[in-house]
């Protein structure tokens, strides 16, 4: 039986790991031939730009809160935790549009967490992973025992349909893992930063001062260079993913998993080739039937690729994230 490696621990104190995983996917499914007689296209081309089959809208009913409880509660559920013992909850989402306050009380109070730590972070696709090193940082220095962190979009809110470069791209759901104390390190020191010389990149297209002065406002859109956004990716979050997995003291070769951010089947394979990973090391690839879901693509991932059986317990997995800002964390997990 091969001995697994221990990860580093990032900053000493007690060490923190993923307990449970738990993912909502909304009811409605939109195939690619729904979308392309309004942006010219067609199922093959979309798919051989993106590896994107299929994604799914929320409903009306399908909001923020309700979304991310369900993942919340299936994370509880699989770790084994009351919702009474969580005292922090951390959501990342650019698509909560309520500008305050911030959607994260509202989810632990419909949960029944007793008066936790909740708030709401704004990194865009790579804000799961922020969340995931902000909830290990607070289990080590003591200021949480437990803590949820949920990845939530509704994107379908904020898509211009006729938009050639993003109207097939993004989707909605939500995805949570629970994270608390453990024997030893689940989660590795990350690797995170940003880019603000291409803010522009990935943004909301209009500027709500100058939406409300129109004489006939109409709901911001997100807009997307996408040929820059994908030489960013696929080359410089590479580098990053390399330096993740050696602060985690592990090679490549110890790694099991591979999930990153699915923006693009492309970029995803992409960054398997530069960084050179054997072909032992599974690799994410629910963009193909979820599309691009911004904070909740690396839960969703994972979460699949625990339910098809391609992940197991205790496997090492890299996780990376990238997205508007631009913004980018990158670490080695534990799994539950």
């Amino acid at each position: 039986m091969t001995t697994r490696p221990q990860l580093a621990t990032p900053l000493g104190g007690t060490p923190a790991t993923i307990l449970g995983i738990g993912a909502y996917r909304p009811s409605r499914v939109v195939s690619n031939h729904e979308l392309v007689e309004a942006i010219d296209s067609s199922d093959e081309w979309i798919q051989q730009r993106s590896g994107i089959k299929q994604r799914r809208f929320a409903t009306p009913d399908e909001t923020i809160q309700m979304m991310s409880v369900a993942a919340c509660r299936e994370a509880l559920d699989r770790a084994g935790i009351e919702a009474s013992q969580v005292d922090a909850v951390i959501v990342a989402t650019v698509s909560h549009l309520m500008q305050t306050p911030a959607i994260a009380p509202a989810i632990a109070s419909e949960l029944g967490c007793s008066q936790p730590v909740a708030f709401d972070i704004s990194a865009a696709c790579a804000g799961f992973c922020h969340g995931v090193t902000l909830a290990s940082d607070m289990i080590r220095g003591g200021s949480a025992t437990y803590a949820l962190v949920v990845g939530v979009e509704r994107l379908s809110d904020i898509l211009d349909l006729d938009d050639r470069g993003t109207a097939f791209i993004f989707a909605d759901g939500a995805g949570a893992v629970l994270i608390g104390p453990n024997e030893t390190s689940g989660i590795g020191p990350v690797v995170w930063g940003s880019d603000g010389e291409h803010f522009d990149y990935i943004r909301q297209r209009e500027d709500w001062r100058d939406v409300m002065a129109s004489d006939a406002p109409v709901m911001p859109h997100l807009t997307m260079q996408g040929s820059a956004v994908f030489r960013w990716a696929s080359f410089a979050m590479a580098k990053v993913g390399l330096e993740a997995v050696e602060r985690a003291g592990v090679s490549v070769d110890d790694l099991d998993c591979f999930v990153p951010h699915q923006a693009n089947m492309r970029i995803t394979d992409a960054m398997a080739r530069s960084m050179k990973l054997p072909a032992t090391v599974k690799i994410a690839r629910d963009v193909a039937e979820q599309g691009n879901t911004s904070a909740a693509s690396v839960p969703h991932a994972l979460h699949r690729m625990v339910a098809d059986g391609d992940a197991q317990s205790g496997d090492l997995a890299l996780l990376i994230a990238f997205g508007a800002g631009l913004a980018y964390a990158a670490q080695v997990v534990v799994l539950p």
